[in-house]
């Protein structure tokens, strides 16, 4: 859809994007100026696994954030979040082996399992029950061939974030079934909206740590997307398998990337917080218009930055096309494994998205724009 918003823009057309999930926002001041003076000088090769600096400060951020605390042995790097998952999915998966995905998801997540050959095992999760999965859910899905269950909070697209309770459950389902690995995307879990601290798995259930993937990056909280800096922190053996699959693919993250993102990790932090409120004011007036609409059911999210409300009908790949004809880019449900839903996302400036959400109302509702 991004694309032919793209295409509909060369041809002259005013077409409101609101496909992509890419902060508007520039890198913080402190990591461009350390790519910039790091750019000036003799960059040779790093390590597979990125330079120390970076899984130092990579580690101190997760316990400065989250009051986790890993060695230098359990972190992975890697181009991207993204990359860190595809790598620990490709050195641990084979034929036949299950990996449990609850949707909506992230469009990449069952694309990555059937690159390795193994099989996504979708489990729905509705509007109903706010986008997460149950305990029960999880229970019903799991087999002895699961080799992996992903957690994604806030979500994409549903920006939906577990309790403690929700998740100590679970835990207890996992404790069940030792063969299961723990694939916690926690990429989004600076841009949150309600109040209190982010809860990981890796806080609630501990004991579970060798089998938790916990994995983050600077592209969503820090605004560097083409920055193409992520990392996983897990038990030493997986952080070692990983290590080896990234030596071979794409030998090193870039070093400039890197040393940029150390700078994120160590500099003023205040930047974050502030972003979250923006993103908080242009939820809320994204739901103000869209909640004008008989035709539409949002659900609030707790965090990132997407709106993923469903339609009254479930054809929401020929609303897509119709809302795109109006001038208005979004994404259909179908993508992430809900159909009759869309993908909205807000990192885009207020008056974009407000004209945008207006032409989706306007369009269900049969009023000229």
């Amino acid at each position: 859809m991004a694309r032919r918003a793209a295409e509909y823009r060369a041809q002259g057309r005013r077409i409101i994007d609101l496909t992509l999930g890419e902060p508007d926002f520039a890198p913080p001041v402190h990591a461009a100026l350390a790519a910039q003076e790091a750019a000036a000088r003799p960059l040779g090769y790093t390590p597979a696994n990125g330079i120390p600096e970076l899984r130092r400060a990579a580690r101190h951020a997760l316990e400065r954030d989250r009051a986790l605390s890993y060695t230098d042995a359990e972190v992975a790097v890697g181009c991207g979040a993204k990359q860190v998952i595809f790598n620990a999915l490709f050195a641990t998966l084979g034929p036949g082996d299950e990996v449990i995905i609850p949707a909506p998801y992230w469009a990449s997540y069952p694309d990555m399992v059937r690159l390795c050959g193994a099989v996504p095992v979708i489990v729905p999760c509705s509007a109903e029950s706010g986008f997460r999965l149950a305990p029960d859910a999880l229970e019903a899905a799991m087999t002895e061939r699961t080799r992996w269950v992903v957690l994604n909070a806030p979500g994409n697209p549903s920006g939906a974030t577990y309790s403690h309770d929700t998740l100590a459950g679970l835990a207890e389902v996992l404790r069940r079934h030792p063969s299961a690995m723990i694939l916690s995307d926690e990429i989004y879990a600076h841009i949150r909206y309600g109040e209190g601290e982010y809860i990981s798995i890796a806080q609630v259930a501990p004991d579970l740590r060798e089998r938790i993937l916990l994995v983050d990056g600077v592209s969503k909280a820090y605004a560097m997307t083409g920055w193409r800096v992520g990392w996983g922190f897990g038990p030493s053996e997986l952080v070692r398998r990983i290590t080896a699959v990234q030596s071979q693919n794409c030998t090193q993250t870039a070093t400039v990337s890197q040393i940029a993102a150390v700078a994120a990790l160590e500099g003023s932090q205040e930047v974050l917080a502030e972003r979250c409120e923006t993103y908080r004011r242009r939820r809320d007036a994204a739901l103000a218009i869209l909640r004008q609409s008989r035709h539409l059911e949002t659900v609030e999210p707790d965090g990132a930055f997407y709106l993923f409300p469903r339609l009254a009908t479930s054809d929401d790949l020929a609303a897509a096309d119709t809302f795109l004809e109006a001038g208005c880019a979004t994404v259909p449900g179908s993508a992430f494994g809900a159909p009759g839903h869309l993908r909205l996302s807000f990192a885009t400036d207020i008056a974009t998205l407000e004209e945008g959400c207006r032409i989706i109302v306007a369009t269900l509702d049969g009023i000229p724009a």
